[in-house]
Parts: structure tokens; sequence; C-alpha cells
């Protein structure tokens, strides 16, 4: 497996607006990686907030101050074109450490239609987490993923069609499903290439891919969804319980799509108690 670098940083620092991590870990690029999206080139900001453009995996890992044994792989969303780091990231990662949880955001590259590329950073993610289980206090047993939206397909993806599964999911209103009339069309455009086969769209179309092996999971996400049909949650919880996988869905009466750790989100404290609430038998 690819070498990656890690650095400490000891003093303040912001990353798209963050505090200052505790620890970034550059994976690897589109030239040391074991897949490659085509992409080069700088990073750019797309309507002042969104990482676009994104050719380098990387992790910016938030410590657990008060530590309970467990971490997680945090990925934002963006459709697989660019990413909500901040408040589905960094913001995300930042409220977990500070409920005992250390948590690590995952920088992960733009599939631009190679599949396999996103899936690739989850994974090595997910393995670096493990290794680095002793030095930052967790148990390496106990290292679970947080995906939203696109995000949310990508962390359910290592769930599904990962051999080396996380031990635990929390999804928020995630991208699932492929079937027309269901799906988030630019989600599996970015992520197959236009004009993909029906074959990978049966292939990434998670809710088909749920097995026993599946990690127990959490899905959050509102009724209103008018981005992501609350349907993709619904298909995946149906299969969740088919296959006997434990799982919970809190299904919210508005908020739409997006809403992360938005303050503004009228349900936020339920939310973060529910999460709480729920990773407590992991």
């Amino acid at each position: 497996m690819k070498n990656f670098l890690l650095c400490c940083f000891c003093c303040a620092a912001t990353v798209c607006g963050a505090q200052a991590q505790d620890e970034h870990i550059v994976i690897w690029d589109n030239e040391s990686a074991p897949t490659s999206s085509g992409l080069f080139g700088p990073t750019f900001i797309e309507k002042g907030v969104y990482e676009a453009n994104n050719n380098v995996a990387e992790l910016f890992v938030y410590k657990a101050k008060e530590p309970n044994g467990r971490a997680v792989v945090v990925c934002p969303g963006g459709g697989y074109h660019n990413l909500a780091i901040g408040y589905e990231g960094h913001d995300m990662a930042r409220w977990l450490a500070e409920n005992g949880t250390t948590a690590a955001v995952l920088k992960y590259r733009m599939p631009n239609g190679h599949c396999e590329v996103p899936r690739n950073d989850a994974e090595q993610a997910l393995k670096i987490m493990r290794e680095h289980a002793e030095e930052w206090g967790y148990d390496a047993a106990r290292v679970g993923i947080v995906g939203s939206s696109a995000g949310g397909h990508l962390a359910a993806s290592t769930g599904t069609i990962s051999d080396d599964k996380p031990a635990f999911m929390v999804l928020f209103y995630p991208v699932i499903t492929a079937e027309e009339g269901k799906l988030h069309k630019r989600s599996f455009e970015c992520l197959l290439g236009k004009g993909y086969s029906a074959e990978k769209a049966r292939n990434y179309s998670l809710e088909k891919r749920v097995s026993a092996l599946t990690p127990p999971t959490l899905l959050l996400l509102s009724d209103d969804d008018r981005i992501v049909p609350p349907v993709n949650s619904m298909l995946f919880y149906e299969a969740l319980k088919r296959n006997g996988v434990k799982a919970s869905m809190h299904v919210f009466p508005t908020g739409d799509h997006g809403w992360g750790i938005k303050s503004e989100f009228k349900y936020i404290d339920q939310w973060k108690a529910y999460v709480l609430d729920w990773l407590e038998q992991f």
C-alpha cells in the first residue's frame, strides 16, 4: 500500500474556516494512489463554500478530549462534484470530538467518472484510523464512518461493497439508489460518468448491496428533501432489516437537504441527541 505523509500541527491554523485539527495526513494524489480520477491542478472554491476539483486525498483528525474509545471517518457531501467540507466535515468532526469520539474528516478525491476512486480513499482512511488507534486513544475495532448526501453514499459503499467494513455507519440524507425516478442523477453521473451503463448503476445502487455483514446503521433525513428523495434512506433501511442488520431511522418533518450541523436547522438538538444516544452501543 502506498505510503502517506503525517504532519502534526502544534499552532493555531485554519482549514476552510475550521479551528486547527490535531493531525493532518496526506494519503495520496492521483499520481501515487492505486487509482486515478484523471483530475489535476488546484482545488478551487465554488459558491464560497464548496471545494471542487479535489485530486488529493487528505485526513484532518480531531482528537477527542475525553475519549470514549470510539472513532469515525467523516465524509462530507457535494454530489461527487465538490465537497461541503465545512458544515458536513470539519464542523461535524469538531462536535464529535467534543463529545468523546475522535473524528477524521476525509477530503476525498472527486471521481470524475472513475467510480472506485472515492471508495479507495475511504478504505485507506479507515485503515489509517485503525493503525493509529492506540496512539490516538481509541479501539481499532470501534472505528465507524459518518457521511452526508453523496458522502453518505460513499460511507454506505464501505459498509456494503468494501471487504473491510467500518464498525458502524451514521448516514445523513444519503444518496443510495440509482433507480430512475428515485435517484440523485448528478451524483451518479459524477461517480459513474455520463451515459453510465445499467450494470454500473445496479452495482452502485446500494440497497441492492446490503448483506448480513453490513454494519449497524443510523439514518437521519427530512421528509421534505427535494434534492435526494427520502425513499433513498427508506430503501436502505428496509434492506438492512431484511438482512437482520441493526438499524434506526429518524425522519424530520422539515429541513429539506444539506443541513448538516448548521445551527439554523430546526431539529439540530434532536439529531445530536439521537446520534449520541445511538453511538453509545458501539
